[in-house]
């Protein structure tokens, strides 16, 4: 659950939800599909610049909508392309509805609303896991949302479940005592970013008498004070079926879904009284003028980066000058090419800046964040900023950069549209926040109409500085060091904590409703070939969209780092797209962006990551671009400066992040410093890598021997070998591969504490565990299925149970076996306030222990492995997700029919198989245990 700060609508679509579906239908007319292979990239570029793709786009095209007798509102969109089916539930509240003294109070709801029923006393989340359900929630300011994806025999149970919390949550003193400890953990969680404080005083300041002004989720001081009857009243005010919009996209028949829709929600009765619901005055909150001469709003507060941002008040969701706005932020931050990136990164000032067009129900903002590089003040950069902004005042923007935008808009609707939760999401904020479904259809149409005249006077309108407001934060702590470690092996003394029963799956069962097993996977079994230089391709067809997903890897990752040039794979890695012998870094962004394709790279422990994304015309654009810049890169001089300020600043921000710095002290503490996976990088090593050294590092560990690139899309695979073979097959290298001794890791004798001190935090980040095993391991799947018992999901495993649920003490606790080519580690993370992380620590090793001595249950057995493989289906119905997981289990060295094999794999784990697993994995008393944080007396004294 979250609280879910709104992007513009048209990047809702692919942001707002992590579910992975497979595409319906966007198209109007016929595929765009294009004949791939021999055509030219010019050829290409001319036919799309004189076509309009957005003209034959339709995101409404066979929705329908119905009102049910309730004053329930039903979106149904059937999906044919995978088994499954996106059940949401939009109300029509949020912070927008609540007043000072309750503010936050949507947010308390929304964690309430999985506590149980009348007819169903029980954790929802564990119902939702039965299911195989990807399920959460979100408030946000206009609205709060309930989601969730299963299988498509499971449509109507979750619907039941649904139509059950509408109406009869039951929300008594107790469940409303611990939720408050639940939701004070998450805020106080947000408190340890210095963006997210200085964000809320600066949206504080630009709208002070306005609900929008206020943080969503509200804060500690107003979560405390809730009382029963606010909360009780505000569920019966607001949930309600005529403030509501049911949403149904995926695989299903529209009359039959009707129906269960009429059975389950259409029993539920209207509102005692007509629903009246506020509504902000945008000209007595939004339009006041503001001072010329007021100054910045400054944060002086512990931190390791400076950091500005900006907002400009903006018109509401339904007012015309929206797409022209949303253009307008293309133009200013729509990639590298863009104008701010250009003005403040690729100079220097700064190490990154971003911007999002926020509209809401009544008003909208501007809002602008950068994040000054090292040595660069705040006043400067800000100068830089209002220069940028001006000039897009006075002159109206190049033809090319208003096509640009477009194009970056047309692709980015329909590649982020490649899942259904994401189409559904669409739907249902199009109805609740604009007031009709049908929205994006008009909006797409105007977007389409904007000219540079348009975007002037809108800049003009809406960047005036005398409507600005602005903030900085300036860090106490600029050397971003974090506070010092001692480990301790004695010396504590534990509570004496007996960890609770475990719930019995039998009551879990009770309280479901009617559904059948998932069906058999699909065969998904990729064509698998190699260049005649050995790199290895993995294609797989599906034209459910006219997109193509590409996922690489080459085994070039932080694992050939040395201690004296730890960062040299990152850096190489991330300056690949910096310029090659043919073209600068600037021409190689606009020939992906005035397309709206995406390449990128990223370093991790065992390989370099490649990722790209396109439509599918443009497959032999984004192919030639990644054969370019894997064969020629220049790695300029001045772009690695660049990089490696930019690496200095994110250093200094995971050094000031308790999640990431405890993490990095965790992985250190397990692996000695003769292991691959101890190093990281360090100011000073990252000050030592030289560009001579990047190059080194590209000659000897990027081979085409030890890459692999998998695609996913609507083409022929003859046509994209001919076109890889074109543009990759000269990639020659001599000699054998690299390889690295990876050597043996040991259990601890007995648990060790560390504790990483960060002044400022308000909540601190606990780590668990110890080296576990890899991919192929034959233990694997038998670990996974114990691990969806102990802590695969913060709402229905045994940690999820106790810790979150009967005690109240983290927002979210987790566990995990990190298996890759190599044993990783296992390990469960949880965030606490510092008062309660030793609380929660014992709580969690005497869970540990029981279940070292008693094992699971042949009940619990069965039930994980059958929500293991319900929810199969469901991360496997979005290509571009398809095509990461063929990519991940060819490069761990599994077969071409893992896919399709693993559900049978799961199912096929006996108990005796679990019991090995634990046997050879908990051990609670050989724990390596790290807390980052603000840190608590218990803690220092056990380290």
């Amino acid at each position: 659950m979250s609280v879910f700060m709104k992007l513009r609508p048209y990047l809702l679509v692919g942001l707002l939800l992590s579910f992975l579906f497979g595409n319906l239908t966007l198209w109007s007319g016929n595929s765009i599909s294009a004949e791939l292979g021999d055509r030219a990239i010019a050829a290409h570029q001319e036919s799309a610049a004189t076509s309009s793709p957005t003209a034959k786009l339709s995101m409404t095209d066979g929705v329908k909508k119905t009102v049910l007798s309730n004053g329930l509102t039903v979106l149904t969109k059937e999906v044919h392309t995978a088994p499954v089916v996106s059940v949401q539930v939009w109300y029509r509240v949020g912070s927008r509805n609540e007043v000072p003294g309750i503010n936050g109070i949507s947010h308390q709801l929304e964690h309430l609303m999985f506590k149980g029923t009348q007819a169903r006393p029980i954790q929802f989340g564990r119902l939702f896991s039965a299911l195989g359900s990807e399920s959460n929630a979100f408030t946000s300011y206009d609205e709060t949302a309930y989601y969730g994806t299963v299988e498509r025999s499971k449509l109507g149970a979750l619907m039941t479940l649904e139509a059950d919390r509408m109406q009869n949550t039951v929300i008594g003193s107790e469940q409303l005592k611990s939720e408050k400890r639940v939701v004070i953990s998450e805020l106080q969680g947000y408190e340890n970013s210095p963006s997210y404080r200085l964000g809320r005083v600066v949206m504080k300041a630009a709208f002070p008498n306005s609900p929008y002004g206020a943080a969503v989720g509200g804060s500690k001081a107003d979560v405390e004070q809730f009382t029963l009857e606010q909360v009780q009243n505000h569920y019966k005010t607001y949930y309600r079926p005529e403030n509501a919009t049911l949403v149904l996209a995926g695989d299903f028949k529209t009359a039959d879904a009707l129906k269960i829709a009429a059975q389950t929600f259409g029993k539920l009765s209207k509102g005692a009284k007509p629903l009246a619901l506020a509504s902000v005055n945008p000209a007595a909150t939004a339009s006041q003028p503001k001072s010329k001469s007021k100054e910045p709003i400054v944060l002086k507060q512990p931190g390791s980066n400076a950091l500005l941002n900006a907002v400009y008040p903006l018109p509401n969701v339904n007012h015309p000058d929206v797409p022209a706005i949303d253009l307008m932020d293309a133009v200013l931050t729509g990639g590298r090419s863009s104008r701010l990136y250009q003005d403040l990164v690729e100079t220097g000032l700064s190490s990154s800046v971003g911007a999002y067009a926020a509209q809401m129900i009544d008003l909208g903002w501007y809002n602008i964040s950068a994040v000054a590089a090292a040595g660069q003040p705040l006043s400067r950069v800000e100068t830089v900023l209002q220069q940028s902004l001006s000039t897009i005042r006075q002159k109206p923007v190049t033809a090319e950069e208003l096509e640009r935008a477009k194009s970056q808009f047309r692709a980015s609707l329909i590649l982020g549209n490649q899942d259904i939760s994401s189409q559904a999401t669409q739907l249902g904020y199009n109805q609740t926040v604009a007031g009709d479904y049908r929205f994006i259809d008009r909006y797409l149409a105007a977007m389409e109409r904007v000219t540079p005249a348009d975007i002037l006077r809108v800049a003009q309108t809406y960047l005036k500085p005398e409507q600005q407001t602005i903030g900085f934060f300036e860090p106490t702590l600029a050397d971003g060091k974090a506070g010092t470690s001692s480990p301790s092996s004695g010396g504590r003394t534990a509570e004496n904590f007996s960890a609770g029963s475990p719930v019995d799956p039998a009551e879990v069962a009770k309280y479901l409703p009617p559904a059948q097993d998932a069906a058999s996977a699909a065969n998904i079994v990729p064509q698998s070939l190699k260049l005649s230089n050995g790199l290895r391709v993995l294609l797989l067809p599906d034209h459910s969209a006219p997109t193509v997903n590409l996922s690489g890897n080459i085994r070039a990752g932080t694992i050939f780092d040395t201690p004296a040039k730890a960062g040299v794979a990152g850096l190489t890695a991330s300056n690949l797209m910096n310029g090659t012998e043919a073209k600068s870094a600037l021409a190689l962004a606009k020939r992906l962006e005035d397309r709206g394709a995406s390449l990128g790279f990223g370093a991790s422990r065992e390989g370099v990551g490649i990722g790209g994304s396109a439509l599918v015309q443009d497959l032999p654009l984004l192919v030639e671009t990644l054969a370019d810049v894997l064969l020629h890169p220049t790695f300029p001089e001045k772009q690695l400066e660049l990089s490696r300020q930019r690496s200095l600043v994110g250093l200094k921000a995971a050094l000031d992040d308790p999640g990431q710095l405890g993490r990095r002290a965790f992985q250190q503490a397990i692996y000695p410093e003769n292991h691959p996976f101890h190093t990281f990088p360090t100011a000073e090593s990252l000050k030592n890598i030289t560009r001579e050294d990047l190059a080194l590092f590209h000659q000897r560990y990027y081979r085409p021997d030890t890459t692999v690139l998998s695609l996913v899309g609507d083409f022929d695979p003859v046509q994209v070998k001919s076109l890889l073979e074109s543009a990759l097959g000269e990639w020659r290298t001599a000699g054998q591969p690299p390889v690295m001794n990876y050597p043996a890791v040991a259990l601890p004798k007995t648990s060790t504490y560390f504790s990483k001190l960060l002044p400022g935090k308000a909540e601190s980040v606990t780590y668990l565990g110890y080296s576990g095993l890899s991919r192929k391991d034959p233990r694997y799947y038998a670990a996974l299925v114990l691990n969806q018992v102990l802590g695969g999901d913060t709402l229905s495993s045994r940690l999820g149970t106790e810790i979150r649920d009967r005690q109240g003490l983290t927002y979210g606790i987790y566990s995990g076996f990190s298996a890759g080519q190599n044993p990783g580690p296992f390990l469960i993370s949880m965030q606490t306030a510092p008062k309660d992380a030793q609380k929660a620590i014992d709580s969690t090793i005497a869970l540990l222990k029981q279940l070292r001595e008693q094992g699971i249950t042949a009940t619990e057995l069965e039930n994980a492995k059958r929500s293991i493989k319900n929810s199969y289906p469901v991360g496997l119905a979005n290509p571009s997700s398809v095509a990461d997981a063929i990519l991940s289990d060819t490069v761990v060295g599994l077969g071409l029919e893992e896919l399709s094999q693993f559900p049978n794999k799961v199912g096929a784990v006996t108990a005796e198989q679990v019991q090995q697993v634990i046997q050879d994995f908990i051990q609670p008393d050989k724990l390596v245990i790290v807390t980052a944080g603000p840190g608590t007396e218990a803690l220092k004294k056990g380290g």
